[in-house]
């Protein structure tokens, strides 16, 4: 279990987040959802222990950051840097033997090639099988949905429940509410830097549809199309 009490973040003047409070339990997946800029990010990096931040966070695992798989909606590659390397990398910074790449390739990745010749999908890819390799206790996924394809997201989609089936726990942020839908225990959404609304499977709908009536409103009658 992961206990988040009073988070907050500012940089310089700015404060991105504020009061963030959350726990998160083994075996279950959760949406973190909310307009570009709420904070999603930012938050994701203080839980991966890449921010400093105020407040607290309290979990069995000593330290945290260890056993986080963490899959940034951007990752950063060297530039001479293979596939197959990457991921040698990311393993052996958690002790782990080097795994059969190719029997784990599951998104077929190339990877005997450099990184800088991947599409932005095939990077996502390989970041992602990267740190399920690791095997890790908690992912944080921001966003792992974004540049693939639909294969490659139907294939995500059940990694992600399989990680839990497996007991993890897993943090997902997606602008797909029906994937979300498909895959989540709970639903937070986040608005100009704090959790204003939890939902369960059976009020998704009902946030999915505060959501559009929030962000959409009157901006179609705006533009005005004919």
């Amino acid at each position: 279990m992961i206990t988040i009490e009073n988070l907050a973040k500012s940089y310089g003047k700015h404060q991105i987040l504020k009061n963030i409070h959350i726990t998160l339990e083994k075996g279950k997946i959760y949406g973190i959802v909310g307009e570009n800029g709420a904070g999603k990010t930012t938050l994701f990096k203080c839980i991966a222990g890449l921010e400093d931040f105020e407040g607290n966070i309290e979990s069995a695992f000593k330290p945290l950051k260890n056993y986080i798989g963490y899959l940034q909606t951007e990752s950063y590659f060297f530039s001479k840097m293979t596939g197959k390397e990457y991921i040698h990398l990311l393993c052996h910074a958690r002790n782990i033997q080097t795994p059969d790449f190719e029997k784990r390739n599951v998104f077929d990745l190339p990877l005997n090639q450099y990184v800088t010749s991947y599409s932005t999908g095939m990077k996502k890819k390989l970041a992602f099988t990267a740190i399920l390799m690791q095997d890790n206790e908690v992912f944080i996924l921001d966003e792992p949905f974004n540049g693939v394809d639909i294969q490659s997201n139907m294939m995500i989609v059940e990694i992600i429940k399989k990680l839990k089936m497996l007991g993890k726990t897993v943090l997902v942020s997606s602008h797909i509410f029906s994937t979300l839908h498909e895959i989540c225990d709970e639903i937070h959404l986040l608005r100009e830097g704090t959790f204003v609304k939890k939902a369960l499977p059976e009020e998704f709908k009902n946030l999915e549809n505060e959501m559009r009536d929030f962000t959409v409103g009157n901006l179609l009658e705006r533009l005005d199309l004919k």
